[in-house]
């Protein structure tokens, strides 16, 4: 039997694999940090055998409160994602399988690795109305893409995974543009009449291909540096920020997952100095509207709102509601579950990540006027 996560976004260390009922591995680290959380890695061999394997060193990651009530995700194909028997005990977390098949993989979350990125952006690029750029280069040499999906006059950015682990946001990301970039959609096409879009579905491609939970390949974690990136340490920001400067911004949605939180929801910036009524009304029809569009997503559970004056400027959402004064909102989806709607099976998935991003534009429709 063989353990690796040697390839595209793989992260595991093997520290003794040779008894099947008694695996111990190890997350690594994101490089330059200490943050970590994200797992991804294969085992070859191991059909009919009852896999014991113990993440040992779980009690010390990002954000231990990911672990209760988790199950991971398990692979025959590395495409269709299901989850496996997972605990967490005595500091570790522990996966119970036997596999079917002789190779399974094994992860946090259903990966979204840059071949399937490189795909998505071809695939958009060559639809009429729809423009794709480089913004400009990462640290590792990756491009940094944007689509632009022509329309009326107002300006909405939408992004994905600045934390390179939440893949989820870059499935959202699928059913997102196919809806938004379909010329039969009647939504999609009234929503287009008002406004124009800048999509960059991948903020972090380093982090992306290295393994990271939530850092570039300088250790930045991008949803701390607006405002104050620099192209030496977090050159994803400071180019999507330069172009914002550039184009103007009317709404902003940036996509992401939550470790803890069984749930998906909505943070604003509610925080922001000068937060005004009308602020908040934006930002409350978005959420009625949403709601309504499709009952995956729901306001009761979330995080607690910054008391006025004091949100963290250097947060993107944060940052893009105080600078361009307009409607800014992190969207955040499950690791776990939608514990309203569980899923014994498969869990929140890449299907189900995709068709929140699909049911979101009712939602823009609904506030075009009001940004």
């Amino acid at each position: 039997m063989k353990i690796t996560s040697d390839f595209d976004g793989g992260n595991i260390r093997v520290i003794d694999s040779k008894n099947p009922d008694n695996i111990r591995l190890d997350i690594e680290k994101d490089n330059a940090s200490d943050f970590y959380q994200w797992f991804y890695y294969r085992v070859d061999g191991a059909q009919g055998r009852a896999l014991n394997m113990a993440l040992e060193n779980a009690k010390d990651a990002a954000f231990t409160g990911g672990w209760e009530n988790y199950s991971a995700c398990a692979s025959y194909d590395d495409e269709t994602w299901f989850r496996v028997p997972t605990s967490y005990e005595d500091g570790a977390l522990k996966i119970l399988h036997t596999p079917s098949h002789d190779t399974v993989w094994y992860a946090y979350f259903a990966p979204y690795p840059m071949a399937r990125h490189h795909a998505l952006i071809a695939e958009h690029a060559a639809k009429d109305g729809v423009t794709h750029s480089v913004l400009g280069q990462t640290l590792d040499g990756q491009n940094l893409d944007l689509l632009h999906i022509a329309g009326g006059g107002k300006t909405i950015w939408v992004d994905a995974r600045q934390h390179p682990g939440e893949t989820m946001a870059q499935w959202w990301m699928e059913g997102f543009l196919g809806r938004l970039t379909d010329k039969n959609d009647d939504v999609a096409q009234a929503l287009l009449k008002h406004a124009s879009f800048y999509v960059v579905p991948n903020m972090n491609p380093d982090g992306g291909v290295r393994g990271n939970l939530r850092t570039n390949a300088a250790g930045a974690n991008l949803n701390r540096e607006w405002g104050i990136a620099t192209m030496e340490h977090s050159p994803e920001v400071k180019l999507v920020m330069d172009k914002m400067d550039e184009t103007g911004v009317d709404l902003s949605l940036d996509v992401h997952g939550d470790e803890a939180l069984p749930y998906n929801f909505i943070a604003g910036g509610e925080g922001v100095p000068g937060w005004t009524d009308v602020d908040q009304h934006r930002l409350d029809k978005f959420q009625n509207e949403y709601e309504k569009a499709t009952p995956a997503f729901q306001q009761k559970i979330g995080y607690d709102v910054d008391a006025p004056g004091s949100a963290n400027l250097t947060i993107m959402t944060n940052y893009i509601s105080h600078h361009h004064r307009c409607l800014a909102m992190t969207l955040e989806m499950p690791f776990k579950d939608d514990a309203n709607h569980p899923d014994a099976d498969f869990g929140w998935s890449a299907e189900r990540s995709a068709q929140l991003g699909h049911d979101i534009l009712p939602a823009m429709l609904a506030v075009i006027d009001d940004i």
